[in-house]
């Protein structure tokens, strides 16, 4: 399959541009379980701009109605970005010392499920958590460091690449 690159100017742009408020073109989650995972979709999305249309285990979005689990749902970005060969953004989980502008965190408030999507937006020292800074909705940020979330785990994803 082919791929392209991950355009992480595009993400880190449009993740500063959309933080503290909301894009019109898409559905406002925040009263629905949240809209942290369909942010940080719109953000993978203008890195990668390709969508999987696949209907069991794609990464797409048409509206609020129409769009695939993985569009807004942290255990399914997770899911998809991880396992996908196909059409769309191919990531791996990582370690922290790995990661880039443009890539995913998750977090874990309670150890057992993955609750929460932030996009990092600005790296000053990847080892440590105060020197990493993301950019979020549900709880909107811009520019927060990951240090100041209460969490019991986090993983890191690391896009590496598109499939077209």
């Amino acid at each position: 399959m082919k791929s392209k690159e991950y355009n992480r100017e595009e993400v880190e742009k449009y993740a500063k541009k959309w933080a503290l408020s909301r894009n019109p073109n898409y559905y406002n989650f925040d009263n629905v379980g949240g809209d942290c995972t369909s942010f940080a979709s719109q953000c993978i999305y203008a890195g990668s701009n390709k969508m999987n249309y696949n209907k069991e285990k794609g990464w797409y979005y048409i509206n609020g109605n129409s769009k695939s689990p993985s569009w807004s749902g942290v255990e399914y970005l997770y899911k998809f970005l991880t396992t996908n060969q196909e059409i769309g953004p191919q990531a791996v989980e990582t370690t922290q010392d790995k990661i880039q502008i443009g890539d995913i965190a998750q977090l874990s408030f309670d150890g057992e499920r993955f609750e929460h999507t932030l996009v990092i937006i600005k790296i000053e020292n990847k080892f440590t958590l105060r020197g990493i800074k993301i950019a979020s909705h549900t709880f909107d940020s811009i520019n927060k460091p990951i240090s100041e979330y209460q969490f019991q785990k986090i993983r890191w994803l690391h896009i590496q690449r598109v499939g077209i």
